[in-house]
């Protein structure tokens, strides 16, 4: 089924956000910080995909630990404990797939292995309850199921253009896309892809002028979508209803801080990551 169209209506304002920097700027698009995520132990992963690695930060700051992986994208904690990683978040996927590694989080020096792979350009990654392994990319949804074979009857169903950050909650699953047209956010089923309907259309800074929607989260059913012109974008999916939280520098990533309900931490291309703190 199609989704409707929504108009792209610009972004008012809402209750705004503060933000601080967690971890620093490094060298200009060398350490572009393409995602951001959470191990059992509250360490932070960032996938620098410039630097063709992740990065671990414990709870100080301080880097810890270097994993090389090609091209990183999605940074996921697995129901098993490992660490999920997209890699091949790039276009020369087309020649050399993409897929996803794992490894040990809490290892002193932690071993990726090959999960799954022959993507192109796969990006976001999200776990359902069931422990399936849902990944975007150039043609939209990739399901994987816990044994790491690809569920390709679910997967050609739920085809869409360039599928980027997803999030699940409940029997939904929430994509940003950026085909046609920019921006758009959109509601999946999880029990028949085919079923999906527009969330928002995303605006710019510049009224009526579409925005790149990158990652998003939910917290506590609402979400918040970065974006390139700087925007971190809280949406209501029940009420189809949207505000912009804050504005600033693009924002590539973003992921809940756990423990605390209030905070979430977002991915930049200059490579900082953020310290957002919401509005209560």
């Amino acid at each position: 089924m199609a989704p409707s169209a929504v108009a792209a209506e610009p972004i008012a304002a809402c209750t705004t956000a503060q933000a601080a920097t967690a971890v620093p700027a490094g060298i200009p698009m060398l350490d572009w910080s393409e995602n951001v995520g959470y191990d059992a132990q509250g360490n932070l992963w960032v996938a620098r995909l410039y630097r063709n690695e992740v990065q671990r930060y414990d709870s100080s700051g301080v880097l810890t630990a270097r994993v090389p992986v090609e091209f990183p994208g999605a940074v996921r904690l697995g129901p098993d404990g490992l660490l999920y990683v997209v890699y091949g978040d790039s276009p020369t996927s087309l020649l050399r797939p993409g897929g996803v590694v794992r490894f040990d989080p809490a290892a002193a020096d932690p071993k990726p292995e090959t999960f799954v792979s022959g993507f192109t350009m796969p990006n976001g990654a999200a776990f359902d309850a069931a422990g399936n392994l849902y990944v975007t990319g150039m043609s939209g949804v990739i399901r994987i199921r816990p044994d790491g074979t690809v569920d390709t009857d679910w997967t050609a169903r739920a085809e869409t253009s360039t599928a980027n950050g997803i999030v699940i909650r409940d029997r939904s699953i929430y994509l940003t896309s950026n085909g046609n047209p920019l921006g758009r956010v959109l509601r999946m089923s999880i029990d028949d892809p085919t079923s999906r309907s527009v969330v928002a259309d995303l605006s710019s800074t510049l009224p009526g002028i579409p925005d790149f929607a990158d990652d998003l989260v939910d917290r506590d059913g609402i979400l918040y979508v970065t974006t390139l012109s700087g925007q971190l974008v809280r949406i209501d999916p029940d009420e189809n209803a949207a505000c912009a939280v804050l504005n600033g520098q693009p924002m590539t990533s973003v992921v809940a801080v756990p423990g605390h309900p209030d905070e979430l931490l977002a991915g930049t291309e200059g490579g900082a990551i953020l310290r957002i703190r919401l509005s209560r």
